[in-house]
């Protein structure tokens, strides 16, 4: 780990494992990207605190509606969209503003953690989740565009696959955390949240200590494709909103923003696949936060080999394969199968879905966007799916509410499956492999 600073070099020039000049080999990942997954690490575990005891606090505790849970839960995992395209135009405008615009966006997130103590109603608990994604949403596109310049495009997958393993690992370890200050508190979710405060302020001091602060503009040794690309059909040399949103005229990033935005219409949030499984198993409440702990563990195993596969063999297959994996979770809470095998099985499709798709969809869409305007096209992408998703937590809250769970999952599964279809018969025409 290194102390940011203005000695710490530029993302840029911190590639794959490559020989310098003076016969040393560089690094396969970056420090740079080290140092992300150490704030991305620390954070989840704030924040997975919180989304491992939501449902239940919302459902149970304070007796929600599906609707209503789908409402909050659409914006928890959805307002962030509204801000995307802010935070990567904010970025790239500065040069070295990732990192601040970055460390905005935690900072906003780990302030949000205490009010939630403070809010017993629908309106307030939805303000406070918006203002959490508001941050979300600023420093996602930023953290991104920082991993993806720091990274030679033949290495990108990995280089992602490894920052989500270790953000993962929080994920793996923020339920653990909660479940454990549920069964020693009294006033369980009050202490929850406190803790997690505390963790999410340790997450913004990584970032200002040990990420380095500049993106620069040096080219990649061994770099294949050129960097500080500024020609007119790229959008100039000053990055704005319109020549971010004008990305989409390429074919191949307008094809991946596309497919990102209709699968994600059809992908139901994390929070009601583990209120489904709850109630086919009878799960007790209070073994209700370890669900989580199931999609993290496959997650963290098979992000970096899945990785550096979509390097290999194409981003796209693994991206569409993930999403195969997926659909397969959402047959097996269709049928009659009762086993002790089904949390397990269920668990590791959903998270090898995220293994196969959340990291190597930001590679794919990397290798469309000049460098000058990594962090707005990236959050171009991001903002597609993010909307389908809100969408999605909304209409799979009415669907529940109105024909019930089974019958809402059969029409996501079926839904799913449609724009899997298309999305294989839109994918790219060219992918970058190693």
């Amino acid at each position: 780990m290194y102390v940011a600073d203005s000695r710490a070099g530029t993302p840029s020039a911190q590639g794959a494992v490559r020989p310098g000049r003076a016969g040393r080999r560089r690094p396969a990942v970056a420090p740079t990207v080290l140092a992300l997954g150490t704030v991305s690490l620390v954070t989840d575990v704030s924040s997975e605190m919180v989304t491992a005891v939501l449902p239940l606090y919302l459902v149970a505790g304070l007796g929600l509606s599906p609707l209503g849970f789908g409402l909050l839960d659409g914006i928890y995992n959805g307002f962030s969209a509204l801000v995307r395209l802010a935070g990567g135009h904010l970025a790239d405008r500065g040069g070295g503003r990732h990192k601040w615009v970055a460390g905005l966006g935690y900072g906003i997130s780990a302030l949000c953690k205490p009010l939630l103590l403070l809010a017993h109603t629908l309106t307030p608990i939805g303000l406070i989740l918006a203002a959490d994604r508001t941050g979300k949403g600023l420093r996602t596109a930023p953290r991104d565009a920082l991993i993806s310049l720091s990274s030679t495009p033949e290495t990108r997958g990995r280089a992602f696959g490894v920052h989500r393993a270790m953000d993962t690992a929080g994920a793996l370890l923020g339920p653990l955390v909660a479940f454990l200050i549920l069964r020693a508190t009294v006033d369980g979710y009050d202490a929850v949240f406190t803790v997690s405060c505390c963790v999410a302020v340790t997450g913004v001091l990584v970032l200002v200590l040990f990420v380095p602060g500049g993106t620069g503009r040096t080219p990649v040794p061994g770099c294949t494709e050129p960097t500080g690309d500024t020609t007119p059909a790229d959008g100039g040399a000053r990055p704005t909103l319109r020549a971010a949103l004008g990305l989409l005229r390429r074919r191949d990033l307008r094809r991946i923003a596309v497919c990102a935005l209709l699968l994600g219409l059809a992908t139901v949030s994390d929070s009601f696949v583990y209120l489904l499984l709850q109630r086919r198993l009878g799960v007790p409440d209070r073994w209700f936060a370890l669900l989580p702990l199931g999609t993290a563990a496959a997650f963290l195993l098979l992000a970096v080999p899945l990785g550096r596969l979509a390097d290999r063999v194409g981003r796209w297959r693994i991206f569409l394969a993930g999403h195969g994996a997926l659909l397969l979770a959402y047959g097996l809470l269709l049928t009659s199968w009762h086993g002790t095998a089904l949390p397990y099985a269920v668990l590791a499709l959903h998270g090898g879905f995220y293994a196969a798709t959340d990291g190597v969809l930001m590679a794919a869409a990397s290798d469309g966007v000049p460098e000058a305007l990594r962090s707005s096209g990236l959050a171009v992408v991001q903002t597609g799916q993010a909307l389908a998703r809100f969408a999605c937590s909304l209409l799979f809250g009415a669907a529940w509410t109105v024909w019930g769970d089974r019958a809402a999952l059969a029409a996501a599964a079926v839904a799913l499956a449609v724009c899997a279809a298309f999305s294989y018969a839109l994918r790219p025409a060219r992918e970058h492999t190693s």
